[in-house]
């Protein structure tokens, strides 16, 4: 587990921007299940949660369409609300960072992290923005 005061400035990258963070199982079911479209972040300690994650997360929400629910849970940190998280975004494998939206508590669209790692910021809310378009 990662020290709180470590991961503290990173989960305030994304709250910060709207998104709730996380800790429970029980909230992450309630949040993934709510009505409407739900955008969740797997946060990460790595590089590429801070270059290319985060970052462009946070983009993806100057588009004209936005998830209903904005939700973050942290690897390393959350266990419990990660496991959770992680349920829903089956069959794919556990990765961090990695981003899901969900519509009516069903998957629709998934960010591994090997979509993530390497590309840029704006490619990744890209990405998002067409999942947004097609499914808020």
């Amino acid at each position: 587990m990662y020290p709180l005061d470590m991961v503290k400035p990173m989960e305030a990258e994304l709250t910060a921007a709207g998104f709730q963070d996380l800790h429970s199982a029980e909230a992450v079911e309630n949040a993934i299940k709510a009505e409407g479209t739900t955008l969740v972040v797997v946060n990460s300690v790595c590089g590429c949660a801070a270059r290319n994650a985060r970052p462009g997360a946070k983009m993806s929400l100057e588009g004209a369409k936005k998830p209903d629910h904005l939700i973050t849970v942290f690897a390393g940190v959350d266990k419990e609300a990660v496991d959770a998280v992680r349920q829903h975004m089956f069959p794919f494998p556990p990765s961090s960072p990695s981003m899901a939206l969900f519509k009516n508590g069903e998957l629709v669209h998934m960010l591994e992290r090997h979509h993530i790692e390497g590309r840029p910021a704006e490619m990744i809310a890209e990405n998002l923005q067409d999942a947004f378009n097609e499914f808020c």
